[in-house]
């Protein structure tokens, strides 16, 4: 029997651990916070979103950054066998929109509960409020971490780092992995917010805080060039624009952060169901209805009340021109407005408000199928705090599993 030690009880250390003393391994498990899971337990919105029913095609699509690294991990411990190994444990799941997977009681608190339950199952010793402040090898080897204030030393055969990101550092994120890492010869690309709203250059998002647009499509477009597109649901703030369709765009802006590009205007269609000669006989035929009304009074069938001031102004058509006297060059601005509102990015919001960090410990130092450094044998990373990342829907989740299994499994 080998010994292992897990630095960080979020999702990755924590099926890390179960996975390790699944094979025989004696598992210490190291927790800074007073409890296991503290960020898990705020995702989905303290429903927690653990993963994806998508088929293997659509999960790898839905990875950002090295999707091919994920591969074995994925196939070891894919997103089926995920849901088989809660449901085991006894947290009953249901799929909901977009394949995505719940607990049925929808509280994130019963999966920190049911992984707890089996850490201790298996005698995993759990280290609440106790921070490894030093990882330390000899000759190449893992050797032992230095604990607590006080600085005590565990010798092991095996350490697993598990120690997120730096998002939501409130819950513990505070990097520590990246500075072990580095300590221990490892590159970290640079990292970046993601999965988190943007703040834009316009004033007027001020005067919509607080809209959501449902079935509106969005590209991210930079010297004519596209970089992303997407279609769904998007919200105005007073500083920018959030919503599902922003969050998963921002991994894209931050990946052309991580590039050192400029950063892409976000475009929105308002109307993506209609061509833009579509768009232009519904508009005539509004134009038609109205008779002699304002122009600023003839757009209520086809925007949010909120969104006709902005349009108004935006249109540049003065705004108590009488619709029967609009021409066909000023309609046709108005369409080119409505299928493609622009808006500068100025940059993401912070990690305070990220789902995730993009970035981490370059993947071309880990071995794919186990996790471990290739230039440390026995440590291991899983989880957020290598350079992987996904889309929203419950597949960064699924890569903390994959990983962390992986991570847990190994042959020590």
């Amino acid at each position: 029997m080998g010994k292992v030690v897990i630095i960080g009880g979020g999702p990755a250390g924590m099926i890390a651990g179960i996975a390790a003393a699944r094979s025989g391994q004696k598992v210490v498990l190291f927790e800074k916070n007073e409890k296991l899971g503290k960020k898990l337990f705020i995702t989905g919105k303290g429903r927690c979103n653990l993963t994806n029913a998508a088929d293997m095609q659509e999960l790898m699509k839905q990875v950002v950054s090295n999707p091919r690294f994920l591969y074995s991990a994925f196939h070891l411990f894919d997103n089926g066998k995920t849901m088989e190994f809660f449901e085991e444990l006894g947290l009953p799941l249901k799929t909901e929109r977009g394949n995505r997977v719940f607990p049925q009681s929808d509280h994130s608190s019963d999966v920190i509960k049911v992984l707890q339950r089996e850490l201790e199952r298996l005698g995993v010793a759990v280290c609440l409020n106790t921070e490894v402040v030093d990882i330390k090898q000899q000759d190449g080897k893992f050797y032992s971490v230095c604990f607590g204030k006080k600085r005590e030393e565990m010798k092991a055969d095996a350490c697993i780092i598990a120690t997120g990101g730096l998002s939501y550092p409130s819950t513990g994120s505070t990097g520590d992995g990246y500075r072990f890492a580095k300590a221990l010869g490892h590159t970290a690309t640079p990292l970046f917010p993601s999965l988190v709203a943007l703040e834009t250059e316009e004033e007027f998002v001020k005067n919509l805080q607080g809209l959501s647009l449902k079935n509106v499509g969005i590209q991210l477009v930079r010297d004519g060039k596209l970089l992303h597109s997407d279609f769904g649901e998007m919200l105005f703030t007073h500083f920018g624009v959030s919503g599902p369709l922003i969050l998963s765009a921002s991994s894209y802006v931050a990946a052309e952060l991580q590039k050192g590009a400029v950063l892409p205007k976000l475009q929105i269609d308002l109307k993506p169901a209609l061509t833009r000669e579509q768009l232009d006989v519904r508009i005539l035929r509004d134009f038609e209805a109205a008779g002699k009304k304002q122009y600023k009074n003839s757009l209520e069938h086809l925007l949010p009340q909120r969104l006709i001031e902005v349009i108004v102004e935006l249109s540049g058509i003065p705004s108590d021109k009488k619709v029967n006297e609009i021409s066909k060059e000023e309609r046709k601005q108005l369409v080119s407005l409505l299928k493609c509102l622009t808006l500068c990015i100025k940059k993401p919001r912070g990690y305070d408000e990220a789902v995730i960090t993009k970035g981490g410990v370059c993947v071309k130092e880990i071995q794919p199928a186990t996790m471990e450094s290739k230039l440390i044998k026995g440590i291991y990373f899983a989880g957020e705090v290598l350079d992987l990342d996904a889309m929203t829907g419950g597949y960064n989740l699924q890569i903390a599993w994959s990983t962390g299994y992986a991570a847990g499994s190994s042959q020590y």
